[in-house]
């Protein structure tokens, strides 16, 4: 099983860019592919936040940015423990601050993406409760919808995210 440790420079989290392709097309380098457009996409939705943008509701009986940053890690954890990656349980994690919060949901899907591109064929992560697709679009697509939100919610609180970033390349533009 593949672990996830929160002991990594805090210096250096995955998906500012979005890692190198891979050589071929297989089951499991797309699905990974899809993590790696995810990871990047969370990075810079949650890049630079700050305390009032976390704050930041639309309504009353709407999610806050903070408390859709905390739904998305919930969704990167399902994710991986899915996939039979060790997660942090959710004792160690419940009260966490929004850094660590991003920096483990960063992690979560690094290790989520290694362990779908090292894999060819993704009928093995099928159990009885579910299959593979419902990976897919369940909590994949989910944390993609709520990726989004937090750019809507963070424009509205007066923080945009940085236009550079592409999400067509991976990259930041020049």
């Amino acid at each position: 099983m593949t672990s996830v440790c929160m002991a990594q420079n805090d210096n250096i989290l995955p998906f500012r860019e979005i890692p190198e392709q891979a050589e071929s097309y297989t089951a499991g380098s797309v699905a990974s592919r899809m993590i790696d457009g995810l990871g990047f996409r969370y990075y810079w939705a949650t890049e630079g936040l700050r305390a009032e943008d976390l704050e930041y509701k639309p309504s009353e009986s709407g999610r806050s940015s903070e408390e859709t940053v905390d739904h998305i890690l919930g969704l990167s954890q399902f994710i991986l423990n899915s996939l039979g990656g060790e997660v942090e349980s959710q004792k160690d994690i419940k009260n966490l601050g929004f850094n660590a919060m991003r920096k483990q949901t960063l992690l979560n899907f690094q290790v989520a993406s290694e362990i779908l591109r090292n894999t060819k064929d993704l009928i093995k992560f099928d159990n009885e409760r579910f299959p593979f697709w419902n990976i897919i679009n369940g909590p994949i697509s989910d944390a993609i919808w709520h990726c989004g939100q937090i750019i809507l919610l963070r424009r509205a609180s007066g923080n945009p995210y940085n236009s550079k970033a592409s999400v067509f390349s991976g990259k930041l533009r020049e």
